[in-house]
């Protein structure tokens, strides 16, 4: 994070508010809003850690409870682009500390009152909490953060987000030991507020529309639903359906298809979604050092459909099979940062919100879509369609990731 923020920053013409570069204001921003992207990906994993629970105290079966995680997705689905518009309109950082507040709030009406239909409430109020982040997190690094190390940033910003799924569990686990269940949804719960509270006190920057400006006047409105913006949304469903089939039913598909013990199946697991980690934080670097994003998104999948193929089609040692999915962990999380990179290039003068507001929408498609055809293929007793399914996505991600690579406009001078 440090070497992000050692160059001296270069000035951005179209930015009339933008911070005059002070290390520790970036220091401070960068900080802030990857805890924000902490906390909400360690929030949509409180309620499925707390099933077994929740299943106990309402009387309910897991397909009531997974219907919770439907209306999660569906409202988060719809939400994205609407809160993209607004984050643009009345500022990005409104929407993230509102956002914040709602997502926790819900957790603690649930902890306070608990009922079916306060799940469901709660789960529909995360959904639109979660809406917000990509949006205004995105616009607000887009407009402040060193224009040469923006893809180190937005790494670092991606890489916070799976640290708090990753952590999620255990903490969960350890909340539920120390203060029950309810108390459980409580604790978590406060953490948005008091997340919110944090962005408040080292006073974040802004990002809006307004902010937008050439001598200062305000840039011409654009339309925003451009063909790459359209073809960006299917890229991020075509990966998201990539890469769910191998995490949410890698190991049942390891151990029926492939004759994989338990144990060895959820190692290799370990090893792709561990290495997809670290492979973030090295995309970083690279999407700092090239303008051809597209490029190595299409590079990092072509090799991750070799991959792929390779454990689809023959019975490795578990040794050689976790150091394959690692492999193909580490080059999915590569493309991250380049992947970010695409829709920051794509998005028009202010408009950074509704951008990344509408292409991650394609991550909510995929989340509907995938539990569906992949437990189908699963159905059907063909373990080894969903590893052969995934390389379909990764070579059709390949071929659109080679179409929606632009080269971006020179950088203003100082």
């Amino acid at each position: 994070m440090v070497d992000i923020l050692a160059a001296p920053r270069q000035a951005k013409t179209d930015t009339a508010k933008t911070d005059t570069a002070k290390p520790d204001t970036a220091l401070r921003t960068l900080t802030a809003i990857s805890i924000a992207h902490w906390v909400s990906h360690f929030h949509l994993f409180v309620l499925p850690m707390l099933f077994p629970f929740l299943k106990e105290q309402l009387g309910v079966g897991y397909i009531e409870l997974g219907f919770a995680l439907t209306v999660f997705g569906v409202v988060s689905g719809l939400t994205q682009a609407p809160i993209g518009y607004l984050a643009d309109h009345i500022g990005a950082r409104k929407v993230l500390l509102i956002g914040l507040s709602v997502g926790g709030l819900a957790l603690i009406m649930l902890g306070l009152h608990l009922s079916y239909v306060s799940l469901i409430v709660c789960a529909a109020l995360l959904g639109l909490a979660n809406s917000v982040y990509h949006p205004c997190d995105y616009a607000i690094l887009s407009t402040h953060m060193d224009e040469a190390r923006m893809g180190r940033a937005f790494s670092i910003h991606t890489f916070a987000g799976f640290l708090g799924g990753a952590v999620a569990p255990a903490i969960m686990a350890a909340l539920v030991a120390a203060v029950g269940g309810l108390g459980a949804l409580i604790v978590a719960g406060a953490v948005g507020p008091l997340v919110a509270l944090l962005l408040i006190a080292v006073r974040i920057p802004d990002a809006s529309s307004a902010d937008r400006k050439t001598d200062g006047v305000s840039a011409p409105q654009q339309s925003i639903l451009t063909p790459a913006i359209i073809v960006l949304t299917i890229f991020f469903m075509l990966l998201g359906l990539s890469n769910a089939g191998i995490s949410n039913f890698g190991v049942v598909a390891l151990m029926s298809g492939y004759g994989v013990t338990f144990s060895a199946a959820n190692i290799a697991l370990t090893a792709f979604l561990g290495a997809s980690a670290a492979g973030v934080l090295a995309g970083g670097y690279l999407a700092d050092r090239t303008r051809r994003h597209g490029n190595v998104a299409a590079a990092c999948f072509g090799i991750n459909a070799v991959i792929i193929t390779v454990i689809a089609t023959i019975n490795l040692p578990s040794v050689v099979l976790t150091a394959a999915m690692g492999l193909a962990g580490f080059l999915g999380g590569v493309i991250a940062p380049s992947r970010d990179m695409l829709v920051r290039n794509a998005a028009p003068a202010g408009a950074a919100g509704r951008a990344f507001g509408i292409v991650s929408t394609g991550f909510n498609f995929s989340g509907i879509l995938s539990p569906l055809l992949f437990g189908w293929i699963m159905d059907q007793h063909l373990p080894h369609w969903v590893f052969g399914a995934s390389v379909a996505f990764m070579v059709l991600t390949v071929l659109l990731a080679l179409v929606t690579d632009r080269k971006p406009a020179e950088p203003a001078k100082a």
